[in-house]
This record gives C-alpha cells, sequence and structure tokens, in this order.
C-alpha cells in the first residue's frame, strides 16, 4: 500500500473512530492509529473533524433537546447520552473556579450538583425533584480532570424513581449514590 492509500485509509479510519466515540481525544486517537498527535490534528483538519471540546458540546446540545425536567442551565456538566426513564451520562471538566482556596482539589458539591442534576434529568417528567440523596465521596478530584457521570434508573414505581449514579475519573470510581426522585407532574393533585 501507497502513502497515498496508507493515509486515506487512516483518514477513513480515523472517521469511523470519532462517529463511534466522539470524545476520543487527540492522545487517545493517535495510541489507536499508532501515529503522532500532529498527526491525528492534521488528519482532522483535513477532514473537517473538529477537536474533543467541540464534538463534546455538539453531543451535549443536542442530548439537551431530549431533557424534559431542566433547563440547560440547570445541567452541571455535558449531556452527552440520555435514553429518558433509563441511563444517561454527562461529562464535568474541574477548571480552577472549582477549587477549595489553596489546593488543587475540587470542591465537593460540584461533584454533587453534577451527579444530582443527572439523576433528575433522566426522569421522565416535566417537573422532577430529588427527596432523598445516599452519595459517597471515594477520591479527591483534581485540577484539570474530567468527571464522567453515569445514571441508571434502577427502580421506578409510579412517581417514585430510584436513580443510582457512578462518577470516575479515568475509570476510577471518585463519587457514587442513590437519588430518590420524584416526578411531580405524576402525582395526582400536584
Amino acid at each position: 500500500m501507497g502513502g497515498r492509500e496508507k493515509k486515506e485509509a487512516r483518514l477513513a479510519a480515523l472517521e469511523q473512530i470519532v462517529q463511534e466515540n466522539p470524545f476520543y481525544t487527540d492522545g487517545e486517537l493517535a495510541r489507536r492509529l499508532g501515529v503522532s498527535i500532529q498527526t491525528i490534528r492534521l488528519d482532522r483538519q483535513q477532514i473537517g473533524i473538529p477537536e474533543v471540546r467541540e464534538r463534546t458540546r455538539q453531543v451535549a446540545a443536542e442530548k439537551l433537546k431530549e431533557v424534559r425536567s431542566l433547563s440547560s442551565e440547570e445541567i452541571v456538566g455535558e449531556l452527552t447520552h440520555l435514553q429518558l426513564g433509563r441511563e444517561a451520562e454527562s461529562r464535568l471538566l474541574v477548571t480552577e473556579a472549582m477549587l477549595l482556596q489553596n489546593s488543587a482539589i475540587a470542591r465537593g458539591h460540584y461533584l454533587f450538583a453534577q451527579a444530582n442534576s443527572l439523576a433528575v434529568a433522566v426522569v421522565d417528567a416535566t417537573v422532577a425533584v430529588t427527596g432523598l440523596s445516599r452519595v459517597r465521596y471515594r477520591r479527591p478530584v483534581r485540577f484539570g480532570e474530567t468527571v464522567v457521570a453515569r445514571a441508571e434508573a434502577v427502580r421506578v414505581v409510579g412517581a417514585r424513581n430510584i436513580i443510582r449514579i457512578v462518577s470516575t475519573v479515568n475509570n476510577e470510581v471518585v463519587f457514587s449514590g442513590k437519588f430518590y426522585v420524584t416526578a411531580r407532574d405524576k402525582i395526582a393533585g400536584t
């Protein structure tokens, strides 16, 4: 296979990989295709694939249209997957504004807010509120880390929903919990 054919095969593979998972970074794409990060950047530009932040924003904007119980301003993190009544996923990049004073550790309420808003977003209702939560912080999250929160509806009985949340950084669990969310519009007389 000549140089031109190799490049065309690599560009096709890059396009397919990003289509299957738009959240791969340039470094992850480089490792998968066995080339340098610079080559990935040049290839992305050539075939019009935006950088991972823009791809994440595009996916989040599309998923936000499906959420019934929250507005885009109420969701903490970027919603990357949603199947109403079943499961959801969001990503939160820890920025300097989220850190404890004189520390590189994120304040816990950001992890809680990401998990709580995801738990409410997964409920198939126009008005949903959290009545109870049981959470566990497993390890501190640091500046620059991306927290991936996954929600799963483990039980739905009438208006009551039990949502399990597991938040990870590089597949290491950093936060977990159960949220008891009530779909207010499914309660008679409310």
